[in-house]
């Protein structure tokens, strides 16, 4: 379900569909007499493509999206966890680590260091699988070693490595923080879906949305693959959205977490 799950978001991203309809056009065109449907078909692959790497559209969906959760200052209550969410990798030997790992994972795991520091006694929880490429070190383990080269004591670290997406750290998180206070760090884009599944684990996390995108400053009237970019990041989270009030139709989450598998967090 889970490789699935994934090949079908994939499929559903602005650019490889916009292609897909753009072939299914041009294939319409050499081998049917249906000039019209093609061009319409092409027009539409051309004309979504130019749409989803303008920045007045993209920045327009991306920053309400951002802007629902406010950006982290300071919190009076005792902090027991921050927890970062990871976000990608890749495992190259002749890359330094702070580019083994995502642009995305870097700020969130800066932010979450940042934050961490605020509060002694505290414990940084990273997250995220290894996968099937992971040659042997999950995303956490990676972020736990760049956190260690930053400075923090391994000791303060724990590691959720099995968790596949962000529901199964959400119920992992419960098994372990259970009615204590809690900082979550994710991107902004992504902080609204992370907080339902946190909030049907039962906990209550202080948000600490980063990695900003869509700034209210206009930049470019020009087509940008960074733009691109961005409407990805709605289509991904709309699309993550919706598959969460799908869910919540069929499952039933405290059912689901009853079942689910145990899994005590790790150390460096």
């Amino acid at each position: 379900m889970f490789i699935l799950k994934k090949i079908i978001s994939a499929l559903l991203m602005p650019l490889p569909f916009l292609l897909l309809v753009g072939v299914i056009g041009l294939c319409v065109l050499w081998f049917t007499r249906q000039k019209k449907l093609a061009s319409i078909l092409v027009s539409v692959s051309l004309i979504g493509i130019f749409l989803c790497s303008f920045q007045p559209l993209t920045t327009a969906l991306l920053r309400p999206l951002e802007q629902e959760n406010p950006a982290f200052v300071s919190t009076t209550k005792p902090i027991s966890y921050v927890m970062v969410l990871g976000s990608g990798q890749v495992i190259d030997k002749t890359f330094p680590i702070t580019s083994e790992l995502s642009p995305t994972a870097i700020t969130r795991l800066v932010e979450g260091i940042r934050i961490f520091r605020m509060y002694p006694g505290a414990k940084l929880i990273l997250s995220g699988y290894g996968g099937i490429a992971s040659h042997g070190i999950s995303h956490a383990r990676l972020m736990a070693h760049l956190a260690v080269a930053l400075g923090v004591d391994k000791r303060d670290i724990l590691l959720f490595e099995s968790t596949k997406d962000t529901k199964e750290e959400a119920f992992q998180a419960a098994d372990v923080v259970k009615n204590k206070n809690m900082i979550l760090v994710t991107s902004a884009s992504q902080m609204s879906r992370a907080l339902y599944y946190f909030h049907q684990a039962g906990l209550q996390p202080i948000v600490a949305p980063t990695n900003f995108r869509a700034s209210n400053q206009m930049r470019s009237y020009v087509p940008d693959s960074t733009y691109l970019t961005q409407m990805e990041i709605v289509e991904h989270e709309r699309l993550g959205q919706l598959w969460q009030r799908i869910a919540s139709k069929l499952l039933n989450p405290k059912t689901e977490h009853l079942q689910a598998e145990k899994v005590k967090p790790k150390t460096l």
